[in-house]
C-alpha cells in the first residue's frame, strides 16, 4: 500500500470523480477538487462530504476553471500535491461535433495549462481519464491496449491529442510518471443512493437513458439496430459499475507512487465482457421492478457491433479488477434515480 497522498483532482465533483474523491479518501488519501461546475452540481459535494464521514475533513473544494491557469497555479502555490488525477473536460460526442471549439478549448487548452502548473510546481504523477473512444470503430475483440488509434469525434480526438501531449512529455522529460486509464461505459451509482450520474439535458448514454424511462420521465427508449450479428440483434458494450472504476483509479495512483521509471502508460479499465442492449434493458427492468418501453429502431451511423475490453494487462499491472455484475450496476443505479429521481436537483 501506497503513503497517503495529497492528491488533486479535476473534475472532481462529476460522475466518475465524486466516487473517485469517496475512494481514495476511503484509503486515507487527502483530496483537494477542482471543478467550475459546468456539467456537475454543487449538492454532490455536500453529498460526498456526508459520505465520507469522518473523512470529509481531508477533501476540500476549490470552484475554478482550467482555462485560467491562474486559478490552478494559485491552487498548487497553496500545497504540496503528490499526484493529480484529470477527469475535467466535456464528454458528449455528439455535443463535441455541434461545438468542436468547446472541446478544443475546455479539454485540451485545460490540460495544458495543468501541465504548464504541474511543471511549475514540480508535481510530476498523473493518471489520466481518456476513453476507449480513441479505438474507433474496433477491428477486433477484446479490444486491447495496442489497437490501432482512430478517434472518430471531435471528442474522442481531443481524448487522442491529450493522450499524444502526455507521451510526448514523457519521452521528453524523464521525471514524468503518468498513466492513461481508457475506460469503457460506466454505469452504477454509490451503494448508498446518495450521488450517481445526473446528466444535463437529454441523456447521451444508454443506462441514465433507460433509468428515465423506467421513472416515466420518457416513454420509450429507441434501440438503434436489432439486426446486429449478436445473441439478440442488439450492440454490445462493456458496462462497468463506477465503484469499481473509481477503485481503478486509486489502484493507479498506488502504482505511480510504487513505479519509478514509468514513463507514459496505458491501461483498459473495462470488465472483459460484453452487455447487449436489450439484456441491459431486462437486468434493469429486474432491479427496479418497472417496465422499461421501448422501440425498435434503425442502425445509427458509426455504431460499433461489439465493444468491449481486454482488461488482462491492468489487472497485471494494477492488482485491480472488477468485482462487481450487471445486476449491482442496475440495482445500484435504480437506488440512486429512485430516490433523487431528479438528480441532484430532487
Amino acid at each position: 500500500m501506497a503513503d497517503k497522498l495529497n492528491v488533486f483532482v479535476t473534475g472532481g465533483i462529476g460522475f466518475i470523480g465524486s466516487h473517485t474523491v469517496l475512494s481514495l479518501l476511503e484509503q486515507g488519501h487527502r483530496v483537494t477538487i477542482i471543478d467550475n461546475l459546468d456539467n456537475a452540481f454543487e449538492e454532490a459535494y455536500r453529498r460526498m462530504q456526508e459520505l465520507a464521514g469522518d473523512n470529509a475533513s481531508k477533501m476540500k473544494f476549490i470552484k475554478a476553471d482550467l482555462r485560467n491557469f491562474d486559478d490552478l497555479d494559485k491552487a498548487f502555490a497553496a500545497e504540496k500535491f503528490d499526484a493529480v488525477i484529470h477527469f475535467a473536460g466535456r464528454k458528449a460526442v455528439g455535443e463535441s461535433v455541434d461545438f468542436p471549439m468547446l472541446y478544443y478549448t475546455h479539454n485540451v487548452v485545460g490540460t495544458v495549462n495543468l501541465i504548464e502548473a504541474m511543471r511549475k510546481h514540480k508535481v510530476y504523477n498523473m493518471v489520466f481519464s481518456s476513453s476507449c473512444t480513441v479505438y474507433g470503430n474496433p477491428e477486433k475483440v477484446p479490444i486491447d491496449e495496442s489497437h490501432p488509434l482512430k478517434a472518430l469525434s471531435p471528442y474522442g480526438r481531443t481524448k487522442l491529442i491529450i493522450e499524444d501531449m502526455f507521451r510526448d512529455l514523457a519521452g521528453a522529460e524523464k521525471q514524468w510518471r503518468i498513466i492513461l486509464l481508457r475506460y469503457f461505459n460506466p454505469v452504477g451509482a454509490h451503494p448508498s443512493g446518495k450521488i450517481g450520474e445526473h446528466p444535463v439535458g437529454i441523456p447521451n448514454n444508454l443506462m441514465p437513458y433507460i433509468q428515465q424511462v423506467a421513472l416515466g420521465q420518457r416513454e420509450h427508449l429507441n434501440v438503434y439496430g436489432s439486426d446486429y450479428p449478436t445473441r439478440d440483434g442488439t450492440c454490445i458494450r462493456d458496462y462497468i459499475h463506477v465503484m469499481d472504476l473509481a477503485e481503478g483509479h486509486v489502484a493507479a495512483v498506488n502504482k505511480l507512487q510504487a513505479t519509478k521509471d514509468i514513463g507514459c502508460v496505458v491501461y483498459n479499465l473495462g470488465t472483459g465482457t460484453g452487455s447487449t442492449v436489450l439484456e441491459m434493458v431486462d437486468a434493469f427492468e429486474k432491479a427496479s421492478g418497472k417496465k422499461v418501453a421501448y422501440k425498435l429502431a434503425p442502425r445509427r451511423a458509426g455504431d460499433s457491433v461489439a465493444v468491449w475490453a481486454g482488461t488482462e494487462t491492468a489487472e497485471k499491472a494494477l492488482g485491480w479488477k472488477t468485482k462487481r455484475s450487471v445486476k449491482d450496476m442496475c440495482e445500484d443505479q435504480w437506488r440512486w434515480a429512485s430516490a433523487n429521481p431528479k438528480g441532484y436537483e430532487s
